[in-house]
């Protein structure tokens, strides 16, 4: 029996998120660490990650990460990864500087040095394995495609693709190297399949430069603001190219895009046709150019520009004020998951009295294989076993009729799961021993600390509000000693609702006598939920809403030093002890009055 295995631990039936193990005896490699960003029910998430745990219990074994380019659905991940499994990691000389900017936010990797720079001419050998690498064309410079020969044949890993006979040298693929691989054996391909969605191919690079450029020419008296992806430096270039043509300035608008120019200038990936200090403005002094001379180039938080502009639209950013006069310039291609962002953006922005323009809506303008691309990649590399990645499963469906167009028998397209373990039989691919492999969701330094429960609660109050009801017992006399104070936040407005309001405060209160005198073992969570349940009842029944409902039980102590218990059950989980936290104020030693506590 032989020992290889490939997992996909992120980047299939997704967008982004790519990240594949594949093992031969008994040694990991990765190809790719990424992130994607939250769907829109994913409420207060930052970035979505790969569940890493399969790794830290197989650390040792791993020999290290691939990167295939500096984007962040292939680097993104890295910086989590890293602070939980230490590994070298591999790549171009362009994609390790971008992924040491990720990296090096972190404080805890500030010291972590073991990055190796390769390119198509490496290969790296570790003994029953050898790797190397090939060029492919992407909308960034030195993206690689991975070859791993195996005792068994060779695997190989795309990246991200298309092929493009335009391209500039920085972004040509290598088809001479490519046909050489294909000469071996090809046990298992993996390629992109994120832009087999659509039948036609993507226009070439040169054709959209000209669009832009014609875009700038027809604007002449706008400020013309470009929204575009940081990491895209192929779009940077092109805009860098036509404000040049116009005889205009560059504003770069945050710390990701200036990171990434400042980090391809230094590596020459970029090309500036006038001095920097004649092209470059600071963003604080674009006010003082005149609208026909200035370009603002901006990406947003993590290079995720759309939710920037939104901020724009708002006039929540203290430097650019969107108006009449602008011309709003989308350069990106917006996910699936982001289309409705960008449908609202696109409407405040026309309300700002700005001309917005999408590239999307004239071009197809994709960085990844279109069917076509995909087809010829397959006849080139003439694979055994075809696994689409790098898309949802309906491009992964389209991905697979292609593949079978060119003669790819269907048993030989692995369409994979996350967690799906394909093992190498001696003549063929079985599905062994799959496991669990869920995502990690990513908020604020948080790592991991989000999960389904914290969602659902952000998603209720985010729906239906939250309703408070805070009431005080005397458990030795068994009665309600004041009446319930209840409060509403993002359900309704009580003053205005001051029926609804006595009912539930009548409620509360009959609920908690009715515990007391018919209950002999008095439990603080059978009493809380008690009036959970009647609240939550009564109120959808009068409003067809659910609100979070959080009853908060104080207690008269007569007896003891006043303690104070802090109330961390939320409506829709269970509770959890807390520690008991003593604290006794000035005024309350002085007096005798019984002491109201509040108990979880």
């Amino acid at each position: 029996m032989t020992d290889l295995s490939i997992i996909p631990f992120g980047g299939v039936r997704e967008n982004g998120k790519n990240m594949y193990a594949i093992t031969v005896e008994d040694e990991i490699f990765i190809f790719d660490a990424g992130l994607k960003y939250p769907e829109t029910d994913q409420l207060g998430v930052d970035v979505v990650v790969p569940d890493f745990e399969y790794f830290i219990k197989n650390s040792d074994k791993i020999a290290g990460v691939f990167l295939t380019h500096g984007h962040a659905d292939a680097i993104g991940a890295l910086p989590y990864f890293l602070q939980q499994v230490q590994a070298p990691i591999f790549g171009s000389e362009l994609t390790i500087e971008l992924a040491k900017l990720t990296i090096k936010e972190q404080e805890a990797l500030k010291d972590y040095d073991d990055y190796h720079i390769v390119n198509d001419k490496t290969e790296i050998d570790f003994g029953h394995v050898t790797v190397s690498f090939f060029n492919t064309t992407h909308s960034i410079p030195e993206s690689l495609g991975i070859v791993l020969a195996t005792p068994y044949g060779q695997v190989v890993y795309t990246g991200d693709f298309k092929f493009d006979q335009t391209a500039d040298s920085y972004y040509s693929t290598d088809i001479a190297r490519l046909v050489e691989v294909g000469q071996g054996k090809v046990l298992a391909l993996l390629a992109d399949a994120a832009g087999t969605g659509s039948e036609s191919d993507s226009v070439n690079e040169s054709k959209i430069s000209e669009y832009i450029l014609e875009t700038f020419r027809e604007n002449k008296q706008k400020r013309i603001i470009v929204a575009a992806v940081a990491s895209n430096i192929q779009r940077i270039q092109q805009v860098i190219d036509a404000t040049v043509a116009t005889k205009r300035q560059l504003v770069l608008s945050g710390n990701d895009i200036e990171n990434v120019v400042r980090t391809a200038l230094r590596l020459r990936k970029l090309n500036l046709p006038i001095p920097e200090n004649k092209l470059f403005v600071n963003l604080k002094h674009a006010k003082n150019l005149p609208a026909s001379e200035t370009v603002i180039l901006e990406t947003g938080r993590m290079g995720e520009p759309i939710k920037h502009l939104n901020r724009m639209a708002n006039g929540e950013d203290p430097y650019i004020r969107i108006g009449e006069n602008d011309l709003v310039f989308i350069t990106t291609t917006p996910s699936t998951a982001m289309e409705s962002v960008v449908a609202k953006t696109r409407d405040m922005l026309f309300k700002k009295g700005a001309d917005v323009k999408q590239i999307s809506s004239d071009l197809r303008s994709s960085g990844h294989a279109s069917r076509n691309d995909l087809q010829i990649m397959l006849n080139v590399l003439k694979p055994e076993y075809f696994m689409p990645v790098q898309g949802e499963y309906r491009v992964m469906t389209t991905a697979k009729n292609a593949a079978q167009e060119v003669n790819i028998d269907q048993d030989h397209v692995l369409m994979a799961m996350k967690g799906d373990q394909f093992k190498w039989l001696k003549d063929h691919f079985e599905l062994q021993d799959s496991f669990t492999v869920g995502e990690t969701l990513i908020d604020g330094s948080g790592i991991g600390d989000i999960g389904n429960v914290v969602l659902r609660d952000r998603r209720i109050l985010s729906e239906d509000g939250i309703f408070v009801s805070v009431v005080t017992i005397d458990r030795k006399k068994r009665q309600v000693v004041s009446k319930p104070k209840l409060t509403s936040r993002g359900f309704v407005y009580v003053k205005a609702n001051r029926d609804l309001m006595k009912e539930a405060s009548e409620l509360t209160v009959k609920q908690i006598e009715d515990y007391l005198n018919t209950t002999k073992s008095f439990d603080w969570n059978e009493l809380k939920n008690g009036v959970r349940e009647v609240l939550s009842r009564y109120l959808f029944e009068q409003t067809r809403r659910r609100p979070m409902v959080m009853p908060v039980v104080m207690e008269v102590n007569q007896n003891r030093r006043p303690t104070v218990h802090k109330q961390v059950q939320s409506g829709a989980t269970k509770s959890t002890n807390t520690k008991r936290k003593q604290t006794t104020t000035t005024a309350q030693k002085k007096s005798n009055k019984p002491v109201a506590k509040a108990v979880d």
